[in-house]
C-alpha cells in the first residue's frame, strides 16, 4: 500500500513539474527550428557532406529550402542559401551573428584566434578592424601605394610576354603578382626569391605552397571541431598539418620582424614605413585600448598576406577560364578596350569606370565562382528568430554564396556564364546587394575588398588588353575542366594552362 501511495505521489509530482514548466517556460514547448534532414547519432548530418560541401548543401537546400538546420556532430548548424536569408543574418540580425566559433584552424594556424578572420567578436576584433581600415585600406593610403600596383603589373605583363607562344600556367604568375604587391605594401619589400641565385628566407614556390595549405586547412571539415571528444585523436591528421604549417610561418615571421626591428634601432622618432612597422609600434604602445602581443602582430600580418594574395589570383584565373570557353566574350571585351583605351597604352585604374564590360565579367565570375563559396562561419551569440524560425545561442551559421549565385529567382539561366546579365544593372559587390556577396556583408565583411577589387580589375583588364589567348595544342574549349577544390578559398582543381601572344606594340612590354 505504501509503495502504491509513493508511486501516485511521484506521478503527481512529475505532472506538477510538467505543468509548471509549461506555464513558466512556454517557449521551450514551441521552438520552431528550420527544416532539415534527420541527424544520425554522434555524427549528425556529416554523412550528407561530400568533398565539395557547398554543392552538397546546395542540393539539400533544393529539398529543404533557403534556410535549413542540420547537425554537424554535436552542434546545430544553420545554412542560408538565398539573398533574403543572407540579409536576415548579415544585416537584420548582424549584431547577434557577428562572432566566430572556435576551431582547430583558428587555434593553430592563426595564433590562437589572433587574426581578424577568426577573432571572436569583441574589443580585440574591433580594434584590429579599425587598424586595417585606418592604416591600410583607406582610399588615401590605397592611392599612395598605387605606384606599387602599377610597377608590379608592368613586370607581370612583361614576364607573360617573354613566355609568348609557350603553354603557361597562369595561376603561378597571378599569385606572384598579387603576393608581390601585398608583400611590398604590408612587409615593405619582397621576402621571397624566384631563382636559385637569389638568397631569401623562402622561395616563391615554397611560400605559395604555405598559402595553399593555409587556405585548405582553414576550410576543411575537421571532425574534431564538430565532435569534441574525438579531438585528441586527430582522425584526419589535419591538426598535425596545422602545427607543421605554423612552424613554417613562425620562421618567416620571425625573420621579417627581426629585420624591421633592426632598421629602427637607434632611430629617434621612427616613422613606420609599412604595416609591419606600424603593428610592431602598436604592440609597444602602452596607451593602446587593447594590448597587442607578438602573436597579434603575426596573426594580423598573416591575415593580410593570405587574404590579399590567393583570393585575387583565384578570381582572375576563374574569369580567364570562363572566357576561354567562350572566345566570343573575349572579342567583346577587347573591342571595348580598343575603343576606350586604344592600343597605345595599358589600362590604368582610373579607366575602370569607363569599362563596363570588364566590370561585368568580374561580377559574373564572382557570381558563378565566388572564392569563398561559403562565408567563414558565424556564431549565434544569443537566441534569435530568423525568418520565422528559432535559432539557438551557440548555433553555427554558414552563408552559402555558391548556392546564392544559382538562385533561379535572382538569376536567369544561372549555370551559364553570361556577363551581359550585369550590363545596365546596378548590382555592386560591396555587401549591399545580397544576391552577390563575394566579400561578405555586415560587421564581418572582408575589410580589404577595396584593394582586392583594384587588383582584380586592373590585372583582368590588362590580360585581355595585352594578349591574344588560346588553349594549348589541339585542346578545345569544351575540353577545359571547370572542377574545383574546396577550402577557405575555392580554386580550380586543375590549373589553367594557356598560350598568350602580345597584341599591343612591342615597346609597351
Amino acid at each position: 500500500m505504501e509503495a502504491i501511495s509513493y508511486a501516485i505521489l511521484t506521478l503527481a509530482l512529475v505532472a506538477t513539474l510538467a505543468l509548471v514548466s509549461k506555464i513558466f517556460f512556454p517557449q521551450s514547448q514551441k521552438l520552431k527550428f528550420p527544416p532539415g534532414p534527420k541527424p544520425w547519432p554522434i555524427i549528425g548530418n556529416l554523412n550528407h557532406i561530400g568533398p565539395l560541401p557547398h554543392q552538397s548543401l546546395h542540393k539539400l537546400s533544393q529539398i529543404y529550402g533557403p534556410i535549413m538546420q542540420l547537425k554537424f556532430g554535436s552542434y546545430p548548424v544553420v545554412i542560408a542559401s538565398s539573398a533574403e536569408m543572407a540579409r536576415q543574418f548579415l544585416r537584420t540580425h548582424d549584431h547577434i551573428f557577428a562572432s566566430r566559433p572556435q576551431t582547430a584552424a583558428g587555434k593553430y594556424t592563426t595564433y590562437n584566434y589572433s587574426n581578424l578572420t577568426w577573432a571572436p567578436h569583441g574589443p580585440y576584433w574591433r580594434q584590429g578592424r579599425k587598424i586595417y581600415l585606418s592604416h591600410l585600406f583607406s582610399s588615401k593610403i590605397l592611392d599612395s601605394v598605387e605606384y606599387i600596383r602599377v610597377e608590379e603589373n608592368r613586370a607581370f605583363l612583361s614576364r607573360l610576354c617573354a613566355l609568348s607562344g609557350k603553354p603557361t600556367m597562369l595561376k603561378e604568375h597571378l599569385s606572384r603578382l598579387t603576393l608581390t604587391i601585398i608583400s611590398r605594401i604590408v612587409l615593405g619589400k619582397k621576402y621571397f626569391s624566384v631563382s636559385e641565385s637569389e638568397s631569401s628566407i623562402v622561395t616563391l614556390e615554397e611560400f605559395q605552397e604555405m598559402l595553399d595549405e593555409l587556405f585548405l586547412l582553414n576550410g576543411v571539415l575537421n571532425i574534431g571541431d564538430w565532435i569534441p571528444w574525438v579531438q585528441f585523436f586527430d582522425l584526419q591528421g589535419f591538426v598535425k598539418r596545422m602545427k607543421a604549417l605554423k612552424k613554417k610561418f613562425d620562421r618567416f615571421h620571425d625573420h621579417v620582424f627581426d629585420e624591421h626591428r633592426a632598421k629602427k634601432e637607434g632611430v629617434k622618432d621612427f616613422v613606420p614605413k609599412d604595416m609591419v612597422d606600424l603593428l610592431l609600434q602598436l604592440a609597444e604602445d602602452p596607451d593602446i585600448e587593447v594590448k597587442l602581443n607578438y602573436d597579434s602582430v603575426k596573426g594580423f600580418t598573416q591575415d593580410l598576406i593570405a587574404g590579399g594574395t590567393d583570393t585575387s589570383a583565384t578570381t582572375v584565373e576563374w574569369a580567364m577560364s570562363e572566357l576561354m570557353k567562350q572566345p566570343l566574350l573575349i572579342e567583346k571585351a577587347t573591342e571595348e578596350l580598343d575603343r576606350v583605351i586604344g592600343r597605345g597604352r595599358w589600362v590604368e585604374e582610373k579607366d575602370i569606370p569607363q569599362l563596363p564590360y570588364i566590370e561585368a565579367i568580374m561580377k559574373e565570375t564572382m557570381r558563378k565562382h565566388p572564392v569563398a563559396v561559403m562565408l567563414a562561419p558565424h556564431l549565434a551569440l544569443e537566441d534569435c528568430n530568423v525568418g520565422g524560425y528559432d535559432i539557438c545561442k551557440g548555433t553555427r551559421v554558414f552563408i552559402n554564396t555558391w548556392s546564392m549565385g544559382r538562385e533561379p529567382s535572382q538569376w536567369d539561366a544561372p549555370d551559364e556564364f553570361n556577363p551581359d546579365r550585369f550590363l545596365g544593372r546596378s548590382i555592386d559587390v560591396k555587401g549591399q546587394n545580397f544576391e552577390l556577396l563575394p566579400f561578405g556583408s555586415g560587421r564581418r565583411m572582408c575589410p580589404g575588398y577595396s584593394l582586392g577589387l583594384k587588383m582584380i580589375r586592373s590585372s583582368l583588364a590588362n590580360l585581355l588588353h595585352g594578349f591574344n589567348w588560346k588553349l594549348p595544342g589541339n585542346m578545345k574549349p569544351e575540353d577545359l575542366s571547370m572542377e574545383e577544390v574546396f577550402g577557405l578559398a575555392t580554386p580550380r582543381k586543375f590549373p589553367l594552362v594557356a598560350v598568350v601572344e602580345p597584341r599591343l606594340p612591342a615597346h609597351l612590354y
